[in-house]
């Protein structure tokens, strides 16, 4: 055991005394890195069909009057009535919001002065009809009450949570389907997924309406318009590493 010490400690105390003498020992330390590039990427779809539980009511009123202050005061009134009227269907009142609300002069343009004859004052409201079974009473009861610029009527669902999650869950199996016949087909192996992309949604569907005058609201028979269905539809996209 001496003479191995001995020998471990001669070693030490030569190289000590050499790299004194020529310098420390140069060492070189090459590193290689690899990166992997190939990948494929496949698209999937799902769609997923909805029955609306909601309906939105765009009821507007136009008035025109040859003040400014007619002319708004009679959009208010018109306004006012229309709400409370929807209301009494048993709309909340967080479900009734302004839109749009615009007051403009009225020009002649057959005078070189181009001069106002008087004022014309616009507002629309937005109504959410929680209960479908309201919509065409919604209608009818804005109408009545004043509404003359009843653009059209939306259907849409509510909370569409789920319905997304099961697109979702279509769309992938659908991308991952078509990368494992891919792979199948042009003899690669599919390695982990890398990246994941989405796109889609629902679109609520609208139902057009036509501008309405009081006159013919009051011959016109009740309303009858139809939820039908909507479609939600996701598309994903997944990236392999190809092995």
């Amino acid at each position: 055991m001496k003479h191995t010490a001995g020998i471990v400690i001669l070693f030490f105390l030569c190289f000590f005394a050499y790299t004194k003498v020529a310098g420390p020992i140069p060492f070189s330390v090459s590193s290689i890195i690899t990166e992997k590039t190939d990948t494929f990427s496949v698209s999937g779809e799902g769609e997923i069909t909805m029955i609306p539980d909601i309906a939105v009511v765009s009821a507007g009123v136009r008035a025109q009057s040859d003040t400014v202050t007619s002319a708004q005061e009679e959009l208010n009134s018109t306004m006012n009535a229309i709400a409370n009227a929807v209301k009494q269907l048993g709309i909340n009142e967080k479900d009734i919001k302004t839109t749009r609300y615009s007051i403009s002069p009225i020009y002649d343009y057959d005078t070189p002065e181009r001069s106002i004859t008087g004022y014309e004052a616009d507002a629309t409201l937005s109504i959410k009809v929680r209960k479908l079974n309201n919509a065409n009473q919604v209608i009818d009861a804005a109408t009545a009450n004043g509404a003359n610029q009843v653009g059209g009527i939306t259907f849409d669902v509510d909370d569409k949570t789920k319905a997304e999650n099961q697109a979702r869950e279509l769309a992938v199996k659908d991308a991952k389907s078509k990368a494992e016949q891919a792979a199948r087909t042009a003899g690669f192996t599919l390695g982990k997924i890398i990246h994941y992309s989405e796109d889609g949604g629902a679109s609520p569907r609208p139902v057009m309406m036509g501008k309405l005058s009081l006159d013919s609201v009051q011959e016109a028979p009740p309303t009858q318009v139809e939820p039908g269905s909507t479609e939600l539809t996701v598309q994903v996209t997944l990236s392999y590493e190809i092995r």
